[in-house]
């Protein structure tokens, strides 16, 4: 079992469009005046629905907070913290045991968290800190 297809609601489609497939290197297989979908290696999906801004909920409260993603390479995972620190003046970047974590944020100011390596090449050992601040 694994993920395979995340939804997130947008208030620039075209913006978030240009942010993800930078981010992630992926590639808008479809795009309507409302929604795209961008895939990625092995088919991950990640839908965008463009939304009128509304009022954010509240990190901490009840739900998902964020996706973490993981970077396949060293290389990867540093191109994105640069494609995060384009986007965003949040963008911390910590070790944890024998892997990182990059966190930034979206152009919505939603989290974004990216991990390297994978939890498939490196046994985590502990739960995040991070999670344990909100």
């Amino acid at each position: 079992m694994h993920l395979t297809s995340a939804v997130t609601f947008v208030s620039d489609l075209d913006r978030s469009v240009a942010f993800y497939c930078d981010l992630f290197g992926l590639t808008c297989a479809i795009l309507d005046e409302s929604a795209a979908l961008l895939v990625g290696p092995e088919n991950c999906e990640l839908y965008l629905r463009g939304k009128h801004a509304q009022p954010s909920r509240v990190l901490g409260s009840v739900g998902i907070q964020y996706l973490m993603w993981s970077a396949e390479s060293a290389e990867e995972f540093q191109r994105c913290e640069e494609a995060l620190r384009r986007e965003s003046i949040h963008v911390r970047r910590e070790r944890l045991d024998d892997f990182e974590i990059l966190e930034g944020r979206d152009p919505d100011n939603l989290p974004i968290m990216i991990a390297f390596p994978g939890p498939d090449e490196s046994e985590r050992h502990a739960i995040m800190p991070r999670i344990y601040s909100w």
